[in-house]
């Protein structure tokens, strides 16, 4: 069983900056492909990143250009850079796990097969 704990989170504004972290623990969680996905209040949740246990990655077409994935398997540690935010990126923000080494989000949310409790963020215009 892994366990993810998202610590970050936070407000900005508009065309700012903020890096949200994810450390998970138990079982193997190095060996997992990690992600990000989102969910704005009414609204379906939202693919937005994937890493694989490798370093290759995978962004949704909202985030390209301005998110970056990245981890550090010696923390296991997965983080999201997100730089000139948007009102529209307001939403909580998962960390989630994939038993697949190599999913990069392709399918969507359905790859994951562990979530973060979630932390809120907010891009105030």
């Amino acid at each position: 069983q892994v366990q993810l704990v998202e610590p970050g989170g936070g407000l900005d504004q508009v065309g700012g900056s903020l890096i949200l972290s994810c450390e998970a623990s138990g079982g193997t969680a190095c060996s997992y492909a990690m992600g990000w996905v989102r969910r704005d209040p009414g609204k379906v949740r939202e693919w937005v990143a994937a890493i694989s246990r490798g370093g290759s990655t995978n962004y949704a077409d909202s985030v390209k250009g301005r998110f970056s994935i990245s981890r550090d398997n010696a923390k296991n540690t997965v983080f999201l850079q997100m730089n000139s935010l948007k009102p529209e990126d307001t939403a909580v923000y998962y960390c989630a796990a994939n038993k697949n080494p190599y999913g990069l989000g392709y399918s969507g949310v359905r790859e994951y097969n562990y979530w973060g409790q979630g932390t809120q963020v907010t891009v105030s215009s």
